[in-house]
């Protein structure tokens, strides 16, 4: 009786390092990912349009944090540097 509950308990053990080894993988998620096709299309979609979103919103407010600093140092007058960032933001601005 003894051994029969030992070997029940080291099943128990290693049923359980088991099931630990398989969450901290994702290894269910992953499976059920993969069994499925439709479901990881329509994931990587929503996921490509909101990433394009992010990149639109990103790129605009840097170039407009860009267009703003650089009109700011254009009104600072320096001889050489100011001539080129007025070119620039002449080219930026007619191009909107």
């Amino acid at each position: 009786m003894w051994i029969k509950n030992k070997k029940i308990n080291l099943l128990e053990k290693a049923i359980n390092k088991l099931n630990n080894m398989l969450q901290e993988g994702n290894y269910l998620e992953l499976t059920y990912l993969l069994g499925n096709k439709k479901e990881i299309m329509i994931r990587n979609l929503i996921a490509g349009i909101f990433r394009g979103i992010g990149i639109g919103i990103g790129v605009t407010l840097i170039t407009a944090i860009l267009i703003i600093l650089l009109q700011k140092i254009v009104t600072l007058n320096i001889p050489i540097i100011g001539e080129y960032i007025a070119d620039i933001v002449d080219i930026v601005e007619r191009s909107r």
